[in-house]
């Protein structure tokens, strides 16, 4: 009797000590994601400051690429190394992974915050300790949703998983929040406000988190590894590439280097498919995307991503550079205030993705996907009738009304897309959708910016050029302005530059009246200039976030029944059907 008590006890303390670490695993993977997610988008805001600090005019030609490349290295090296990791994680350990993940993304944030070059070498530093952040950020990513499905039953692991993906979506937003606080008070704040988080979390996730995934002993794919990276990367050169203006084209996309790019990602990526097909042990295994669950959700999390990430950049320019100059902001402070308006999003997302994922856990992820990215189809629908100067109270309404209906894709998603794999591959499939979800980030940047340049340049140029003559400045100086690339209005406005003052520069302004100086530069002209040719260029960019939507509705529709990896025969018969 004694011995059965204590043995009844000994299992009642095991039992606790599981039910404290999923607790604990899912705290500690949701703050790494939240944290490199917040530092994904903090620059997004902060670039104006960093610029100046730093001493360089990122709209000057050949800046261009600084600029680009400090906003996208640390999403490209995300989108290239995921899939490794996430491979490397299943063969030594994905909790080792992780903590080292955390260890590498401190260690270069602590090198970011201590920048002291200037100029075009000030640039380099950052683009190059960016990308040193993004390896962390991607073992951080490849490895977390793994650990969490391995640390909760199937039945729970929607509300885990819900948890742990809104975050990284929220992150995005609320990086823009922080670096409009943060930069105006000191640039280099926006890297060292990751370093006390990312020291105590090294440290913490070191002491707490214990490896309970299935590890597949394995030889390295160096070949997989290669061509996938090479093919990523290649094509998001192309992207990035592709929306600056080449000759005289408005954009690139007819650049040798574009096209040779694009061509060749597109190559290398088909070769890696016929590699890993054929290799003893792949770097991931092709057959998964038999499973539909598996294929579904990942095509799925690709285009929903694509509208969010799109939308993400359209409303930051349609604040900045618009309503909120309008609205009697100076264009110094409208970073900060379009990221605090933006926070209605995020409200949606917290609101509804983890009761989402508690609700896919009973009822199966399906429904509760598809309609989410169904709801989001009609936000993006509602901004098309939204007037360019709005009514906040119904722009903030819209906004979440996008962030509910996001927020009830994400969490079933990906808890449907995790389930539905093998113990052993769910690094390897972590990875993969973490890559889908990242590159669009990538994919969302050319696809948006080339649709609204293509608005903007059909109507944007007359107006330019009228609107410059009526105020005094010379003809000839208006024609020339007038057939500057869209682009570099794009970027003024993102960046929160006074874009007319910027365009104009001094010597023309110099040769103006003080009252046609004074109204050029004011906060009223440019919103009444872009407002029509930019509400042609949303139209566009909207159009195409529906189509996602609805097409990322139908794959979510067809992700059947198979929701738990585990054989039909051990199954309980009411569990299957409510998997589908």
């Amino acid at each position: 009797m004694v011995v059965r008590t204590v043995e009844g006890a000994a299992r009642v303390r095991l039992g606790r000590r599981k039910l404290d670490y999923k607790w604990v695993a899912l705290s500690n993977t949701t703050l790494g994601t939240l944290v490199a997610m917040i530092n994904s988008s903090i620059l997004l805001i902060a670039l104006p400051d960093i610029f100046r600090g730093i001493g360089i005019d990122p709209l000057q030609p050949g800046n261009t690429s600084y600029l680009l490349w400090l906003l996208l290295g640390f999403l490209v090296v995300l989108a290239v190394l995921l899939v490794s990791l996430g491979r490397l994680g299943d063969m030594y350990g994905r909790v080792r992974m992780f903590n080292l993940g955390f260890a590498v993304f401190t260690f270069f944030s602590i090198l970011l915050s201590v920048t002291w070059l200037h100029g075009g070498a000030g640039a380099l530093w950052l683009i190059l300790m960016r990308v040193g952040q993004g390896v962390g950020g991607a073992m951080i990513f490849a490895n977390s949703s793994a650990i969490l499905t391995d640390a909760f039953p199937h039945d729970e692991r929607g509300l885990a998983l819900g948890v742990n993906s809104i975050s990284m979506v929220a992150g995005s937003f609320l990086g823009l929040v922080l670096g409009g606080v943060l930069a105006p008070l000191e640039w280099r704040l926006v890297f060292v406000v990751s370093v006390p988080i990312g020291l105590a979390a090294t440290i913490w996730s070191y002491h707490s988190l214990r490896d309970l995934g299935v590890r597949k002993a394995g030889q390295i794919d160096w070949w997989g590894n290669v061509t996938l990276a090479a093919g990523l990367v290649l094509l998001m050169v192309g992207i990035t590439y592709g929306i600056q203006p080449y000759g005289g084209h408005t954009m690139g996309w007819t650049a040798p280097l574009v096209l040779g790019c694009l061509l060749g990602g597109l190559a290398l990526l088909a070769l890696f498919c016929v590699l890993e097909v054929r290799v003893e042990e792949p770097m991931f295994h092709l057959e998964l995307f038999r499973i539909r669950a598996f294929a579904a959700g990942n095509l799925a999390a690709l285009l929903a991503a694509m509208a969010r990430g799109g939308l993400q950049f359209i409303l930051i320019i349609w604040l900045q550079g618009i309503w909120l100059p309008e609205h009697g902001y100076d264009f110094a402070r409208t970073p900060l205030w379009a990221g605090i308006y933006m926070l209605p999003l995020i409200l949606g997302l917290l609101v509804a993705g983890p009761a989402s994922g508690w609700l896919s856990d009973r009822f199966g992820a399906r429904p509760f996907a598809t309609g989410g990215v169904l709801v989001a189809a009609t936000s993006f629908a509602l901004l098309i009738v939204l007037p360019v100067d709005f009514s906040y109270v119904w722009f903030a309404l819209i906004l979440l009304l996008n962030g509910i209906g996001m927020g009830l894709f994400q969490s079933p998603n990906t808890a449907g897309v995790m389930n539905s794999l093998p113990p052993e591959q769910r690094g390897a499939g972590a990875g993969m959708l973490a890559t889908f979800n990242v590159s669009s980030s990538v994919l969302s940047i050319g696809v948006f910016f080339t649709l609204m340049i293509v608005g903007l340049a059909g109507g944007l140029p007359h107006a330019t050029q009228s609107g410059l003559v009526a105020h005094g400045v010379a003809p000839a100086d208006a024609t020339r302005i007038s057939h500057l690339p869209p682009v570099a209005t794009l970027f003024a406005a993102f960046l929160g530059y006074n874009p007319v003052k910027t365009l104009l520069g001094p010597k023309v302004l110099h040769h103006l009246s003080p009252a046609n100086a004074h109204t050029l530069t004011g906060r009223g002209f440019f919103p009444h200039l872009i407002s029509s040719p930019f509400h042609t260029a949303l139209v566009y960019a909207f159009i195409f976030a529906i189509a996602a939507c609805v097409v990322a509705a139908f794959a979510s529709l067809a992700r059947g029944g198979k929701y738990v990896h585990v054989e039909l025969a051990d199954m309980d018969p009411l569990t299957v059907e409510k998997a589908a």
